[in-house]
């Protein structure tokens, strides 16, 4: 017979003690069943991708603080046509559309208010997602709008040298469509992820992409088509 002191779990055999709280779950008595053990959650890819990302709007940041509004040997023409340049964000680019997930949409603000504040002397700024990472088509976009002082050496200062850390290779220069101004495109290891880097500069803007799971050629191939979504003349 049991002693009546000693606390019983409910239907367990006379004499099995109460186990003390905050004790590790387990069979406290034969024949216990024991719960199982929560499956690990999934790891997702986008922490990794964020952090490539900041790291490469950054010292895009540091590329864009050229832009003034003083420009000696531009035509009146330019320069006017300059400061009416607007960057913008539209539904979808290159048939992604605008990423609504709340982590990627806060990452997004957060680079088109730093742009904002890195270049004051900027007339617009934008950062933005495009498409799922899951499904491995995800695009980033950021940039400035104002008068560059040198489009050209904006250009070189983003993509010479991996100067924004993102491995690149296979740089070449391509055609920045009707609107001007030059452009470079090249493959990028994004910490084990591929991906296709371009970057466009002209006399009213500096705009970086980025295509994940990509390459170089094939975000290349979609430059003018992005250029003509985003960058708009009030």
């Amino acid at each position: 017979m049991s002693d009546p002191s000693t606390p019983q779990y409910p239907g367990a055999p006379d004499g099995q003690p109460v186990p003390p709280a905050g004790a590790a779950p387990g069979p406290a008595y034969p024949g216990q069943p024991v719960a199982p053990m929560a499956a690990p959650p999934k790891k997702s890819k986008a922490g990794k991708i964020i952090l490539i990302v900041l790291a490469a709007v950054l010292l895009l940041c540091i590329g864009g603080s050229a832009i003034t509004y003083f420009a000696v040997k531009d035509t009146v023409g330019e320069v006017l046509e300059a400061t009416q340049t607007r960057l913008v964000t539209p539904d979808t680019i290159a048939g992604r559309d605008l990423n609504a997930d709340a982590e990627f949409q806060s990452l997004a603000e957060e680079m088109g208010a730093g742009l904002a504040a890195d270049v004051p002397e900027s007339t617009s700024s934008i950062g933005a997602f495009y498409g799922d990472v899951e499904q491995e088509n995800l695009v980033m976009i950021a940039g400035v709008s104002g008068v560059m002082a040198d489009p050209e050496q904006e250009l070189a200062d983003a993509t010479e040298g991996d100067a924004m850390g993102l491995g690149m290779t296979n740089i070449t220069d391509v055609d920045a469509g009707p609107k001007g101004g030059t452009a470079r495109c090249g493959d990028a290891d994004l910490e084990g992820v591929p991906g296709g880097v371009c970057v466009w500069s002209s006399r009213g803007a500096l705009v970086l992409y980025v295509f994940y799971f990509s390459t170089g050629a094939e975000a290349g191939a979609a430059l003018v088509e992005i250029r003509d979504a985003v960058e708009q003349t009030s």
